[in-house]
């Protein structure tokens, strides 16, 4: 089955992990899932990842964070969408919650961010919020 818009699904099947109060949930792997994991990773959103081999296509596990049974993501949401593409330059990169979460960036130099982004100063296509 084809999908149209991985990182849609990818948010997806994390929301519906979280809410399901799952350990860890599988995803079709790619370069750009692993990125926003890590990016999850170092915020603390998550406990850890790992890409796993399996027959057909890698397979990308993120084990949930939760503290005292209450998940540490509440919400993602996506921005950029294929249909309608989201950019932003580098004076107007949104904050999420007044800081409390953060918007991934897709710059030149990679995934990001808002707040790296904005400590080098680059702009680009806003891919989803997560808090």
């Amino acid at each position: 089955m084809s999908v149209t818009d991985p990182i849609a699904d990818f948010l997806t099947r994390i929301r519906n992990a979280v809410r399901a109060n799952k350990r860890w949930v599988d995803i079709p792997s790619s370069k750009m899932k692993v990125q926003l994991a890590q990016i999850m990773k170092d915020y603390s959103f998550i406990l850890d990842y790992k890409v796993e081999e399996d027959n057909k296509q890698n397979v990308l596990r993120i084990f949930l964070k939760y503290v005292e049974s209450t998940p540490a993501i509440t919400n993602l949401k996506r921005i950029s969408k294929p249909g309608l593409r989201v950019y932003t330059d580098k004076d107007n990169i949104p904050r999420v919650l007044n800081g409390l979460g953060i918007a991934v960036i897709s710059t030149s130099k990679g995934l990001m961010s808002d707040k790296k982004a904005r400590q080098e100063g680059l702009g680009g296509e806003v891919i989803c919020y997560i808090w």
